[in-house]
């Protein structure tokens, strides 16, 4: 089984200039970790929480001295700062991505590997779905109770 038999086609996406105030929203209304950034159907980036979050981390410098001294209250107040800006400020913009074609087990093992939970589906730099270790893990057991039942 490939990827593409399983990935979801129908895909939130927002442009590199959409505000980060309008991507945070669709994480947190839609519970989305993450969410590919395209021009046309081009793949130029990815905003996932975590890169919105990490402007709000302490600076390892800041940490060596110690984390007593942080004020995280303060810390969480620069979050709203971050809405106004362009996701292209804070998006990752190199992209790991997993082919069409690819076997579904090969693409939760790349996807193992490199920590991710969900990972863009691209052709030629085109965004053509996304697929997560949820939906390879119910491929499987679905494709097990299949073969199971048939014995």
């Amino acid at each position: 089984m490939n990827v593409n038999e399983i990935m979801s086609k129908d895909i939130t996406t927002v442009s590199p200039d959409t505000s980060v105030m309008e991507a945070a929203s669709l994480m947190c209304l839609y519970r989305y970790s993450g969410i590919p950034v395209v021009e046309g159907d081009n793949l130029v980036g990815l905003i996932a929480e975590r890169d919105v979050l990490s402007h709000l981390f302490p600076k390892l410098e800041d940490a060596m001295e110690s984390l007593a001294t942080i004020d995280f209250t303060e810390k969480t107040k620069e979050y709203s700062s971050l809405m106004s800006k362009p996701v292209s400020e804070l998006m990752a913009k190199n992209v790991k991505t997993v082919a069409a074609d690819m076997p579904i087990l090969k693409a939760a093992v790349f996807m193992a590997n490199n920590r991710f939970r969900r990972i863009p589906v691209a052709d030629k730099g085109k965004l053509i779905g996304m697929v997560s270790l949820g939906d390879i893990h119910k491929a499987i057991f679905h494709q097990s109770i299949k073969s199971t039942q048939a014995s």
